[in-house]
C-alpha cells in the first residue's frame, strides 16, 4: 500500500477511501468531526462547540505544501477523518517542529484509517524541512497513544493534571517522533 496521499483499500467490502489535501468544502466534515470530540471525550479540551467561520483561521493556516498540513480521508464524498500538521509553537527556534494531531469520524475508527492518514501525513513531511512531531494526547487514550506508538513516537513525558475540562483535571503524554536526515 502507498505511504503517500491516494487511494486505499478497506476490508470487509467496504468500498476504498482516498486520502488527499482537504478542500474547502471538507470544512463543515472536519468541524463535525472535531465538534464531536469537544462535546463526548475529553480529547479536545475546548469545551464548546465550535463553528467553520471560527476555525477559518486555522484552515488558513494549514495548505496542501509545506509542513504545515491538512489531509482527509474521503469515501465518496464523506470526510472519514483528518491528519494535521501545525506549528509547535509561534517561535523561531521551533521552525523544525510540527505538533500533529488526527481525528476520526465514530464510525471509521479502528480500520486503519488512522493509520493510513498519519502515513500519508508523514511521508508529505520527510521531505520538508521537519525535524522533529509532536502530540500530545489527552489521558486515559489508550488507542491514540498506541496509534502514535505503532507509527514511531516515543513518550517524551507526562503533564500531570494540567488543564481542566466540565471540572475535572486531566494529564497529557506528550511523545515525539523525529525526521531521519533533517
Amino acid at each position: 500500500m502507498s505511504q503517500h496521499p491516494g487511494a486505499y483499500p478497506a476490508s470487509g467490502g467496504v468500498a476504498p477511501y482516498v486520502i488527499g489535501p482537504a478542500a474547502d468544502a471538507d470544512r463543515p466534515a472536519i468541524v463535525g468531526i472535531l465538534n464531536y470530540a469537544i462535546t463526548n471525550s475529553n480529547a479536545a479540551l475546548t469545551t464548546e462547540p465550535t463553528s467553520v467561520a471560527e476555525r477559518l483561521e486555522w484552515f488558513e493556516r494549514l495548505s496542501s505544501a509545506g509542513p504545515y498540513r491538512l489531509l482527509v480521508a474521503r469515501r465518496g464524498g464523506h470526510v472519514l477523518g483528518y491528519a494535521a500538521s501545525q506549528p509547535y509553537r509561534d517561535h523561531e527556534g521551533f521552525r523544525e517542529t510540527v505538533e500533529v494531531s488526527i481525528a476520526l469520524g465514530v464510525r471509521s475508527r479502528g480500520q486503519g484509517v488512522g493509520t493510513a492518514l498519519y502515513r500519508a501525513l508523514f511521508e508529505c513531511l520527510a521531505h520538508e524541512r521537519v525535524h522533529v512531531a509532536l502530540a500530545g494526547i489527552v489521558l486515559p487514550n489508550d488507542p491514540s497513544v498506541a496509534l502514535h506508538r505503532k507509527l514511531g513516537f516515543t513518550e517524551v513525558g507526562i503533564f500531570h493534571e494540567y488543564a481542566v475540562k466540565n471540572g475535572q483535571y486531566l494529564s497529557s503524554i506528550w511523545m515525539e517522533r523525529q525526521f531521519p536526515g533533517h
